[in-house]
């Protein structure tokens, strides 16, 4: 995302956002974790010297989330974690033991969902599907 990006969404450029967007497309590019808690990004900015305060990374993110810039995420048991939005649907697994947040799509899903809304007289607007895992034991 450029700086001309973050004006056409109503936010003035500041050194703070630069950062903060850069890290969570440095995620999204490096195909690492896309989801970050606020916690890790403060703790990144801090490893790259950067003085921004955690308060600072909450507010920021929150201006993201309102902009329609990053997706926010509060997964039963953890802490609330962010993603840059890049459009398009996905949906998420979280493993119970570790707390890693997987990606993933399906077609046969959400033509499902389609269909068990209109079974039930209605059209699907949005859903939200977060599956719950644990790694096989063997």
């Amino acid at each position: 995302m450029e700086t001309h990006d973050l004006r056409k969404v109503g936010l003035k450029v500041t050194h703070p956002r630069m950062r903060i967007l850069a890290l969570l497309e440095q995620r999204n590019a490096q195909n690492h974790q896309h989801h970050m808690t606020a916690e890790d990004i403060y703790r990144q900015l801090l490893e790259h010297g950067d003085e921004i305060g955690l308060a600072t990374v909450y507010r920021v993110l929150t201006q993201f989330e309102a902009a329609g810039l990053v997706l926010k995420h509060n997964f039963e048991g953890g802490q609330a974690v962010y993603e840059l939005d890049r459009g398009g649907h996905h949906d998420h697994m979280v493993d119970v033991d570790s707390g890693n947040v997987i990606e993933f799509e399906s077609a046969e899903i959400e033509e499902l969902q389609r269909k068990i809304a209109a079974d039930h007289g209605y059209e699907l607007e949005e859903h939200s599907l977060v599956l719950y895992v644990r790694k096989k034991r063997r």
